[in-house]
């Protein structure tokens, strides 16, 4: 009951504040006028605000701005030692700071280190924070275009990636990191740029305790679909998350923009039916998704978890099992990766949940901006499949959905999957892969394909059973992430412009609705359906086959 309870407030607060936040975002990022400093910004890096640029020249500056950040966060890292603020750190590896580096610009946020121990104030706050704010706006950048696909009609432009990307970070993330930021420091989240320091405690021994700007820092790795921690405990580390009321604030800000861009999408097609219908998918993929992840967690299975009522192994006492799952839930399904409890602790059906939240595209709500293409990706096969039912030419929002536009879909589709198993595959197959798999058998694997899924759908979350520092695993992750993050990007942006170039079609009696309840139920399914034909050998190996053993 009290798991029910905490996630009815979430998801109210949540629902709540999507509608003015929504409607905010579409006023900014929807074309109006360009700002005093955005316009010397503009001038400064000699930037045409009002050149539109195709799908092609969109994805060349989406690239190039990605590569260039990829390159600034690696020289930080390895030059991390001489720098102020290192508090004595010395640089990393060029295997990890390739990987770190690849890791943040991607929104992934997978860290091979403990950050406490390996990362000074300056590479936080200059590097992870700048990404932090970066790579969301990326994502929402990609979605933009795509919405514009939809909309605009015999046209190749798809709006300016520059512009795009400077609206969304000081006109929407900006603002939300102060407010955000100082509501959790009042509440308690450490906000200072101290060294380590050791202290004396009560009963006569020695403590060294860590400073940082973790309440700066906490709203953007929760908003922005980052994921990662000042701490090596990430969100279960009392300086990053000291509190139930932190905790449900952390909750909500991780659902926040994935669940307000829907209806800022609804506002930019003119169309809030379609807003409400998807995230109509997105309540029941996600309440699924807790409801199994309660039960799994729930269940008094086997003597220590029968003795203490509850699986408790590896959960912070000040949030308890519900406050654990309702965040693990929210974690993977939001694509943010952030983490208040050992997920290598849950049970084995729980964990094989959280792994199913990021099999299913991290579409329930998915990351900043990445979730709605990708929900709006699933949304197209749907409306192909019922329009092939109905035996129609598909068509969404009156833009014709042919073979050309679903091979984009399709490949979108597959990347993941394909990236995932491929990945895994390498890594069970070769020694050095085998390696790091810190158990044997079923929950081994478990923890080795929870690590890839993580990578390729930018999530960063991990099973802490699998030891990722080494340098097999630091560049073949790299290579997850790219792909996981650029090559769906690609066929989005392709999608976008082969639906601008189209001119609508006309709306008759026999064009399929692409809202309202049948059609809730149709895109619910397909989405399921997919992701159960891709990964439920996987999860048969694994999760699966421990939990029912």
């Amino acid at each position: 009951m009290a798991a029910w309870i905490q996630a009815t407030i979430v998801i109210a607060v949540v629902v709540g504040l999507h509608v003015p936040l929504g409607d905010y975002m579409a006023r900014m990022l929807d074309g109006g006028r360009h700002w005093r400093g955005e316009k010397a910004l503009y001038r400064l890096c000699g930037i045409n605000p009002d050149k539109e640029q195709t799908w092609r020249h969109y994805l060349v500056a989406l690239l190039a701005f990605s590569a260039m950040s990829i390159a600034a966060l690696f020289v930080l890292f390895t030059l991390q030692g001489p720098l102020p603020w290192s508090l004595g750190h010395a640089g990393m590896p060029w295997q990890l700071a390739l990987h770190t580096a690849v890791s943040f610009t991607t929104n992934t946020s997978w860290q091979n280190y403990a950050g406490e121990s390996t990362t000074g104030h300056l590479a936080v706050m200059a590097g992870l924070g700048t990404q932090a704010f970066a790579s969301g706006a990326v994502g929402i950048c990609a979605a933009l275009a795509l919405i514009r696909g939809l909309v605009r009609r015999s046209t190749t432009d798809l709006g300016n990636f520059w512009v795009d990307l400077i609206r969304t970070i000081f006109r929407v993330m900006l603002p939300l990191a102060v407010v955000s930021g100082l509501v959790l420091i009042a509440l308690g989240v450490e906000q200072n740029l101290g060294a380590a320091h050791t202290v004396t405690t009560v009963a006569g021994g020695h403590q060294t305790l860590i400073g940082g700007p973790a309440g700066s820092w906490e709203p953007l790795k929760l908003f922005s679909g980052d994921g990662g921690g000042i701490f090596n405990a990430n969100s279960a580390h009392p300086y990053e998350n000291p509190s139930a009321w932190t905790n449900t604030i952390e909750i909500v800000l991780m659902l926040l923009i994935p669940t307000a861009f829907i209806r800022t999408y609804g506002r930019m097609i003119g169309s809030l039916k379609q807003s409400w219908t998807l995230l109509a998918v997105v309540g029941i993929l996600f309440g699924l998704l807790l409801a199994a992840g309660s039960l799994a967690q729930s269940a008094h299975t086997g003597t220590v978890t029968a003795a203490v009522g509850g699986q408790t192994e590896g959960t912070e006492t000040r949030f308890g099992v519900p406050g654990s799952t309702l965040f693990g839930i929210s974690a993977t399904g939001s694509a943010d990766g952030a983490a208040n409890a050992s997920y290598d602790s849950f049970s084995s059906l729980g964990g094989g949940v959280l792994m199913a939240a990021m099999m299913l595209g991290e579409i329930a709500p998915g990351g900043t901006g990445s979730g709605l293409y990708g929900l709006l990706m699933a949304v197209m096969i749907a409306v192909f499949i019922g329009g092939l039912m109905i035996g129609r030419t598909p068509e969404y929002l009156r833009k014709r959905i042919g073979f050309a536009e679903m091979r984009y879909v399709v490949l979108y589709a597959l990347v993941a999957p394909t990236a995932i198993l491929a990945c895994s595959a390498i890594a069970v197959a070769l020694p050095q892969g085998r390696s790091s798999m810190g158990n044997a058998g079923p929950h081994g694997l478990s923890e080795l394909i929870y690590a890839y899924t993580s990578n390729v759908n930018s999530n960063g979350s991990a099973m802490a059973g699998f030891n990722g520092a080494t340098d097999f695993h630091n560049l073949l992750m790299v290579a997850a992430m790219l792909i996981g993050r650029y090559v769906p990007i690609v066929f989005v942006l392709a999608l976008a412009g082969r639906l601008a170039i189209q001119q609508p079609g006309v709306v008759t009696v026999g064009t399929l609705r692409a809202h309202g309840v049948n059609f809730v139920v149709l895109a619910t399914g397909a989405a399921l359906v997919l992701a159960l034909l891709n990964f439920l050998p996987a999860l048969s190996l694994g999760p699966l086959a421990e939990g029912l053993y």
